[in-house]
């Protein structure tokens, strides 16, 4: 969240419940699998508890991305939802700098839950954005988090997007961060990639998790994703990289037929990061809003 907040819009320019219930009926029914719930932060939503146990409703896998700070109260709502993944944003082990980028003091509450959440038996993935001159030193700390934890740390490219003062040189690369681990003389080898996944993966022998890198911007993925995002006012994002995005709510609001909007936007992905061709023109810009309006 930036440090000066994000303008309010009124919540009339966002999803209801039923409107929402509405859309992932119909997403499902054109044979969608895999519902992740993101954002922001999905857990604040005081409507939260009825979302999820809709979507299991559904008889799809859930996945949900969060910060981590409110996964305590939900423990037994996530069992009973079956939840299949639980990925857990933290970009720092150290306090200090945790509470810098969180801008919130609940550090030890995070690690706690992360804990807890590998205890109670789910499938926990750390998100770790990387940024030079910030968290690059951390690599090889998140990586030993794997030694005695049955957990997956994906190191994630840093993506430009509205109001995170993206640039190329912050960027630490596919390369660089196994570079980084191998002269930390811990051996890895490589792991099969998961179909349509985003991660590269590795795992260093005799250790109980494995770590990854989701190199949107140094080495895509872009030919197997199947992957797309309806925002919290109810757009549709085929690409986090698109600035284009196709108006699923003012349809449904009008009466209209969503099915051919949502396979327009399917039909419109691109080859490879929404047809953005190179990061490296110094008067490189990108007009994407910020991951905290886009939601998820």
């Amino acid at each position: 969240m930036p440090e000066e907040g994000i303008p309010l819009r009124d919540k009339k320019e966002f999803m209801s419940q039923e409107e929402l219930f509405s859309i992932v009926r119909q997403f499902v029914s054109l044979g969608i699998k895999k519902i992740r719930l993101t954002g922001g932060e999905p857990l604040i939503k005081k409507n939260f508890s009825e979302i999820l146990r809709f979507i299991a409703e559904q008889h799809v896998d859930i996945h949900i991305t969060t910060n981590g700070i409110l996964l305590d109260r939900y423990w037994n709502e996530l069992a009973a939802a079956r939840i299949s993944g639980l990925n857990i944003s933290i970009d720092s082990l150290r306090k200090e700098k945790f509470n810098q980028i969180t801008r919130r003091d609940y550090f030890e509450r995070v690690l706690t839950n992360i804990h807890e959440a590998v205890d109670r038996g789910f499938n926990v993935k750390l998100n770790v954005v990387l940024m030079r001159g910030f968290n690059e030193d951390e690599i090889v700390d998140f990586v030993q988090e794997t030694k005695g934890l049955n957990i997956s740390v994906r190191f994630i490219e840093f993506m430009p997007f509205d109001g995170n003062k993206w640039d190329r040189s912050k960027t630490i690369d596919y390369q660089e961060i196994l570079t980084i681990i191998e002269d930390s003389h811990l051996a890895f080898s490589s792991l099969e990639t998961e179909k349509n996944g985003t991660a590269r993966k590795f795992k260093i022998e005799g250790y109980l998790g494995d770590f990854g890198i989701i190199s949107s911007i140094s080495n895509p993925f872009c030919d197997s994703c199947n992957r797309i995002r309806l925002t919290a006012d109810g757009k549709v994002k085929n690409c986090l990289f698109s600035n284009d995005e196709i108006d699923l709510l003012s349809a449904l609001r009008q009466g209209n037929e969503i099915t051919p909007l949502i396979s327009k936007a399917m039909g419109a992905k691109k080859a490879a990061r929404a047809g953005l061709k190179s990061f490296d023109d110094e008067n490189f810009e990108f007009d994407n809003r910020s991951m905290t309006a886009i939601g998820g």
